[in-house]
């Protein structure tokens, strides 16, 4: 059961991940009118903006990534607790 609580921790850091990324996405694009930047841009944006949503984004990322992790741990605390009782 604790390897079944890591894949569903894994997975839910994966989902997480594609919602942040879009609403990190949705917000930069909203917010300054331009579409993200990327390495498939056919009009390059500028350094300043490559960088501030570099840094947005992985700050969005490892925010993600951190409580993934917290929850899981707390999972699997849990559940040995209950498996101790039981």
């Amino acid at each position: 059961m604790n390897m079944l609580i890591k894949l569903m921790g894994t997975a839910i850091s994966i989902v997480a991940g594609l919602v942040g990324t879009k609403i990190v996405n949705t917000v930069w694009e909203k917010t300054t009118g331009n579409k993200p930047p990327t390495d498939k841009d056919e009009t390059p944006q500028s350094l300043r903006s490559a960088l501030t949503f570099a840094l947005i984004s992985s700050t969005v990322s490892t925010v993600i990534q951190v409580l993934a992790n917290r929850g899981t741990q707390r999972a699997i605390v849990r559940f040995q607790k209950t498996q101790d009782i039981v």
